[in-house]
């Protein structure tokens, strides 16, 4: 198993060699909280917005938008209590003419973003990815 404290604790790297199963099993061993998306059949930037939005539990007013979405991974969620920590999976991004790379990037950025709100606070948050 891939033992968590190799990796940054507020990141946003390609998900490369881990396996999912790994750093969910890490995630739990942490005591943290792990969000999985596959996004496999998502086409466009609204597709990706609604299908993390359905796999994270948003509520129901989520706006699909990379601002709505910023709220969701921080604040929302600081209000909610003290956390123990984020492990974050995003499989299988689309890489088409409707996501293109400048919206892949866009969206990666909310999460970097998100990986600095926590890492401001000293809550780890790590967010991995992979593409179709």
């Amino acid at each position: 198993m891939m033992p968590l404290h190799t990796v940054r604790p507020n990141i946003v790297q390609a998900i490369r060699a881990f396996r999912v199963e790994d750093l969910q099993l890490a995630a739990q061993d942490l005591g943290q909280h792990f969000l999985y998306a596959n996004l496999g059949s998502a086409q466009s930037k609204q597709e990706v917005l609604e299908g993390i939005a359905e796999a994270f539990l948003f509520p129901t007013h989520f706006g699909k938008n990379l601002d709505a979405l910023f709220d969701c991974m921080t604040d929302l969620v600081h209000k909610s209590g003290s956390q123990p920590g984020f492990v974050v999976v995003l499989e299988q991004l689309p890489d088409n003419a409707k996501f293109d790379r400048e919206a892949r990037e866009q969206l990666l950025d909310v999460f970097r973003d998100a990986a600095d709100f926590w890492g401001e606070r000293k809550i780890p948050f790590r967010c991995f990815y992979s593409f179709q």
